[in-house]
This record gives C-alpha cells, structure tokens and sequence, in this order.
C-alpha cells in the first residue's frame, strides 16, 4: 500500500512542476507563448527578456514555490506513516526531481518547458534551506561578475552537491550527495546549448527590458 502512496505522489510533484508557469503566464497577460521569443525556453530567465521584471519575478516564484510545494509534499507520507521518518530527506528528494522533470518536460505543453533552475532552487530550500541560501549567493557573485545566467546557475547547481559533503550541511544519507551530483548533471543536460555558446564567446549577457503590452 504504501508503494501505492509513493507512486501517487511521485506523479502528483511531477504534475505541480509541471505546471508552466512562463507559458501560461504569457498568453494571459501579454498574449503570446514565450517558447516563440528570445532563447525560446520557457523559464523565468526568457520571461525577464521577453515581458520583463514584474512577470520575470512572479514567473520565478511561481516556480520555485512549485519545487518547494512538490518536495515538502513528502511530509505527507511520513505523517501518516507510509514512510520511514528517517528517510525523509531522501524521499523529499525524489519528488523534488519529479517537480523538476516536470518543469523540463510539461505534460500540459507538450513536454517543451524550461531548464528547471528555479523549480531546483524550491526544492533544495526545501531539503537543505542553508545550503540553498548559499547556493543562490554563488549565483549572484557569479552572475555580477560575468554577467551569464546560464553560468551562475550551473556553478550553484554544482555548489550544492559540494556544500553536502561538508560536515554542516551533510544529510543521514550519503546517497542524498550522490543524487545532488545527478541534479547538478542535469542542469548541465539541460544547459548544454549555454555551454556551446560559452566556449565560443557567443552566449549573451543578461539584458534584462521591460515590455509593455
């Protein structure tokens, strides 16, 4: 039975990540799908691009509130005993990924969302909220410094795993590192277009303009 719970739970943070928070947000307000401008991603990065600062900010929220609310949802299991307290964490972390993989591949757009950055950061303040606020002060050095989005992301994503093998921050279960490394992984996957331009000089630094209606 509880395997039963488990599942459903799996697919009930795959289908709040999935919730594309960019497109919708678009064809409500400004009429248009974000896919169709600027990088053509469906994140709160484009959304800063392509309809500006107010709805960059609440289309970030939005989805980091969506990463937060899948991977807490665990809490759920654990209170009515479905699964081992002491294996929270590593649960949390499970759903946390299903709310990610749903944010990179929405089932209600078909499966085209966006990288899955800020989905990412609501579910490490959820498993570990110190080394979360760590990780978005590695972003922000990184991207005031060179100004790339893509790569201040890519470097928190990869301070995470490493501020787990601290002494501090470390969970109950070393495999909770072992899947922080994977996540980070996946921001790479997901960044790999970024990583091209990188190398070549040819990525654009962030240009954020407001556009009205």
């Amino acid at each position: 039975m509880s395997i039963l719970f488990i599942t459903i739970g799996i697919v009930f943070a795959y289908l709040i990540g999935s919730l594309p928070t960019a497109i919708w947000y678009g064809k409500a307000f400004f009429g248009l799908d974000v896919r169709d401008f600027g990088s053509g991603n469906a994140g709160a990065t484009n959304t800063f691009r392509v309809m500006g600062k107010r709805a960059g900010i609440i289309v970030m929220l939005v989805d980091i509130l969506k990463g937060w609310t899948a991977t807490n949802s665990a809490f759920f299991l654990a209170y009515y005993n479905l699964i081992d307290h002491q294996d929270l964490v590593l649960y949390k972390l499970f759903f946390g990924l299903a709310a990610v993989a749903g944010h990179i591949f929405p089932v209600y757009e078909r499966f085209k969302g966006g990288k899955g950055v800020a989905t990412l950061l609501g579910m490490i303040l959820s498993i570990q909220s110190e080394a979360a606020l760590l990780c978005i002060l590695v972003f922000l050095v990184v991207f005031l410094v060179f100004k790339y989005v893509s790569l201040g992301s890519m470097t928190s994503a990869l301070a995470f795993p490493i501020l787990l093998c601290l002494p501090r921050f470390s969970p109950n279960q070393p495999i909770v590192v072992l899947f922080a490394f994977a996540i980070f992984a996946l921001v790479v996957i997901t960044h790999q277009k970024n990583i091209v331009r990188l190398l070549h000089g040819e990525e654009n630094k962030a240009k954020i303009r407001i556009r009205r209606r």
